[in-house]
């Protein structure tokens, strides 16, 4: 696809490498902001500069925020000695969308994926870990997606929590479908794994 302008072809490169969309989707995006005013540009442009340089990462549980602790991990109203470990902030905003779970989170940055060169080092792990030897935990749920990725990432943090005989450990009952990655699961599928929680042990034996 020639491009008559090297400004236009540099702005339809940086758009084609976000995911999911390819460079004739970049290339109408960005003639769409060709024919904006500048100050419509700048907006846009400005959005991403102050999202990039003013979102932080939660300090407690890896979730994002304004402000060095969420929004959820602030709330005084939230059980925050239920714990639901999840794969990426994503799957964050799926369960919150349910109205359905009240306590807290914990976000892992990924799962164990050995193809893709992640092992547990990569992920965020120890400080759950340090929750559990702080006695700050009653029950972790396990919210990670239904794949041989996420389960191999549940197994291993069941083996560190196990030495925890006081912590509940349960995951979300099999309504979400095997091999679904959890954020594309529908709201009330997604409500219904979370109040029909099951123990993690059930489901391996």
């Amino acid at each position: 696809m020639e491009i008559p302008s090297k400004h236009i072809a540099r702005a339809v490169e940086q758009l084609a490498s976000l995911p999911s969309i390819g460079k004739r989707t970049a290339l109408r995006l960005v003639l769409d902001l060709l024919r904006r005013s500048p100050e419509e540009v700048e907006q846009f442009s400005n959005a991403f500069t102050t999202m990039k340089n003013e979102v932080k990462i939660c300090k407690s549980c890896g979730n994002i925020s304004d402000a060095e602790i969420c929004s959820i991990c602030a709330n005084p109203r939230r059980d925050h000695r239920l714990i639901c470990v999840v794969e990426d902030i994503r799957d964050i905003l799926a369960i919150e969308s349910t109205a359905s779970y009240k306590g807290i989170y914990h976000v892992l940055g990924g799962v164990i994926s050995p193809m893709d060169g992640q092992g547990p080092e990569d992920l965020n792990i120890d400080s759950l870990i340090k929750k559990a030897e702080e006695n700050r935990i009653d029950e972790v749920i396990f919210a990670l997606s239904a794949t041989m990725e996420g389960d191999t990432t549940n197994f291993y943090i069941y083996k560190k929590l196990k030495v925890y005989k006081s912590i509940k450990v349960t995951t979300l009952s099999r309504g979400v479908s095997v091999g679904t990655e959890l954020h594309y699961a529908d709201e009330i599928t997604l409500s219904r794994s979370i109040t029909q929680r099951l123990p993690f042990e059930s489901t391996f034996q």
